[in-house]
């Protein structure tokens, strides 16, 4: 029995599978067919009737969205099925269903933000008629309050259920429904409530109308005036692909890019709307503290400064590299503090027992990557969560785990009781959970007994004093429940900074008899270390630093900045070509969209003036220079947007050190989704959004 199913459409034959929409068979056959309420990654509602075709012997026209192929019943002569797409009929068709649409809708079109990006003005273009026939008044909608994200125009709206489907299917929260029915249909939050969905933003590139827009960006530019940038997202370790669009020396606004592999089409809140905190409590000219007080210098003040407090010995030093850190800065910075002597050097500042053995030797990559890759998630069927709550951590990530429980994949949580958005079992809160998981218990046996099982341990779990040993028993259980097996590696550290994994892939770690990020503290406190040198480190207490000498490399006069003695301004993300390395070991890269704020330079270009100053200077004058030798010194940083996988000559685990596991439960890395960074903690929009996730000023309904 075949499966696909043999149509003409327009006169080109094709084969169909018989899963395929009429909608989806028409498009093989090089159709254009104009929609609405059809979306490929939600469920069909088949409610905007755009999308009608003539199927030839119909009574009437169909609406090819909701007509599955394989329901199409065979002709008595064994022909195939007939559609046009062009014929006086579907056009005709198609003309008053717009013309139906646009009865109510307002004459917008000047000033909606929707404007020249608008599907509804498209296809009144491409199909509708020249004129309106309707003469009657015109209803209108009241707008509603969706929050500080998202703008509403519900006039505008024709309840193509768009939002309405994204809500319940892929962010899980059942936050907007449509109301009432017929004319006094309404698209509406609940309560007049705010959204609460990390994903919420993505109802404005949903919606094919101007009814729901970005409040943040409203009236600030039309989509011909911007410059367009691909790039890659760094709020997250996950590394979605974004578009970065701008106009002159300001980001305007940042969008999705497909990417099947780990975004789909979807990015976060924080990735969408963040971009307001590129401009503001920027650091634009270098600084020196004088007096108490921080002076604006010139370069070459600032920089022999900074050389002066390296002018010690190296064990005096301390190096941390924050969050967002790029590789090309991290590894400039490495090949200085090397050239120093410095042996106390740390990428992980939540001080996350990543990478390094109990003898100090490095490990494998596989013990700290995503190894199943995001897209991976697709094929498991069975799910494990250990000190992990994705939804705060990668929201975007936490949709593919939703959509694996869609299809009934069982979900297990070790950890902090949450809403994920899914339902799973829940087995316990910490290490005394971890260790019950044996041959017998029920969900020992469902992962022993999948095909694809998948664990996934989080930072929560591994910042703490014991996780090393809770990395050991994590990859001990999953090679006792078969995760690593020829063609998957079911075990997986989900990160939660962009600069993470490229750090530990360069070895941006302490060296034998170094100290680490508590150690370097701890050490500047007592006054053992003497100059400590922060590249963009702004998680960690400043207030503990003591009288250490503070050089700050950083974008954002954040935590960082108010504790240094010397300030080197550095560009953000959007402001260099930059490479990053996501939490599945992929090496992406970021591309410049607007210039470095006022005299800020490249991270890494600081670092190698610097290093000229304090007579160690680095052999490289150029980007591509410097990315030859991280290629050279690091062969993986050689091949771009490759997820790696697991190695076959990989050391085998278990990772980390056995050791005896505290009974503290575990918690999430992440505790305000919204202020994770100093770029965010910018942002006038990601602290509004912290206010309302925090409970201040809740909208309450009248009783």
């Amino acid at each position: 029995m075949t499966d696909t199913v043999k149509l003409v459409v327009d006169g080109v034959t094709v084969d169909a599978p018989k899963t395929y929409t009429l909608l989806q068979a028409c498009e093989l056959g090089g159709a254009e067919i104009p929609r609405f309420c059809y979306h490929e990654r939600l469920s069909i509602a088949g409610n905007c009737r755009m999308c009608l075709v003539d199927w030839v012997g119909a009574p009437k026209p169909i609406a090819s969205c909701a007509q599955t192929v394989g329901d199409m019943a065979p002709k008595k002569d064994g022909t195939p099925h007939e559609i046009s797409t062009r014929s006086p009929r579907a056009i005709k068709a198609r003309a008053g269903v717009m013309e139906f649409l646009l009865i109510n809708h307002p004459l917008d079109c000047p000033i909606c933000d929707q404007g020249g990006e608008c599907d509804l003005q498209d296809q009144a273009m491409g199909y509708g008629r020249a004129s309106t026939r309707y003469t009657e008044n015109k209803r209108a909608v009241d707008d509603k309050n969706m929050g500080p994200l998202v703008k509403t125009i519900m006039t505008r709206c024709i309840q193509c259920t768009r939002c309405v489907r994204f809500a319940a299917e892929v962010a899980g929260v059942d936050e907007i429904g449509l109301a009432n029915r017929g004319e006094d249909a309404e698209i509406t939050t609940y309560l007049e409530k705010s959204l609460t969905s990390e994903l919420s933003g993505n109802v404005i590139d949903l919606c094919p109308v101007g009814a729901l827009t970005s409040k943040p960006y409203a009236f600030n530019a039309r989509p011909w005036e911007l410059r367009k940038t691909e790039s890659i997202d760094v709020m997250d370790a996950m590394g979605a692909a974004i578009r970065v669009d701008a106009r002159g020396p300001t980001v305007m606004r940042i969008l999705p890019r497909v990417n099947e592999e780990i975004n789909e089409e979807w990015i976060s809140d924080k990735t969408r709307f963040v971009w307001d905190g590129l401009g503001r409590q920027r650091l634009d000219k270098p600084y020196v503290r004088e007096n108490g007080a921080l002076k604006a210098v010139t370069w070459d003040e600032a920089l022999k400064r900074a050389a002066e407090f390296l002018k010690v010995p190296g064990d005096q030093i301390g190096v941390i590299a924050g969050d967002l850190a790029d590789a090309e800065s991290m590894k400039a910075t490495l090949d200085l503090a090397t050239s120093l002597g410095v042996k106390s050097i740390d990428c992980r500042q939540d001080g996350a027992k990543l990478g390094v053995a109990a003898d100090g030797s490095k490990l494998p990559r596989e013990s700290y990557l995503f190894n199943s890759t995001i897209m991976g998630i697709d094929e498991a069927d069975a799910i494990l969560l250990i000190g992990v709550n994705p939804r705060k951590e990668a929201a975007v990530l936490n949709a593919r785990l939703r959509k694996a429980w869609l299809r009934m994949v069982p979900v297990s949580v070790v950890g902090e009781r949450v809403d994920l958005t899914y339902d799973y079992k829940y087995l316990g809160a910490g290490p005394d959970s971890l260790g019950e998981l044996k041959a017998g218990h029920p969900a020992f046996d469902e992962l022993a007994n999948a095909k694809r099982p998948l664990v996934i341990v989080g930072q929560g779990a591994l910042t703490r004093g014991d996780g090393a040993a809770v990395l050991n028993a994590v990859s001990a259980l999953a090679a006792n429940v078969g995760a690593f097996a020829d063609g998957w590696n079911g075990f997986n550290v989900l990160h939660t900074a962009a600069a993470r994994v490229g750090g530990l892939d360069l070895g941006f770690l302490p060296a034998q008899g170094g100290k680490d990020v508590a150690g370097i503290i701890a050490g500047a406190q007592s006054g053992e270390i003497k100059t400590v040198l922060l590249l963009g480190a702004d998680e960690i207490d400043t207030s503990k630093l003591g009288k250490a000498n503070v050089i700050y490399i950083g974008s954002h006069g954040d935590n960082g900045a108010h504790r240094a003695d010397v300030i080197l301004p550095a560009a953000a993300y959007t402001e260099k070509s930059a490479t990053y390395v996501n939490t599945e070991g992929r090496v992406q890269r970021t591309q410049r969209a607007v210039a470095p704020k006022g005299d800020a330079r490249e991270d890494w270009a600081i670092v190698r003036a610097l290093s000229a100053y304090v007579g160690k200077t680095l052999p490289y004058d150029s980007l591509v220079q410097l990315r030859e030798k991280v290629g050279a010194d690091h062969p993986t940083f050689l091949g771009l947007d490759f997820a790696p996988g697991r190695h076959g000559d990989s050391k085998a685990p278990p990772y980390g050190a056995a050791g005896s596991l505290q009974s503290a439960p575990f918690k999430s890395a992440v505790s305000a989704f919204h202020l994770t960074n100093p770029i965010a903690r910018a942002s006038r929009t990601m602290a509004e959004c912290a206010e309302l996730a925090a409970g201040v000023n809740p909208a309450v309904a009248a009783e």
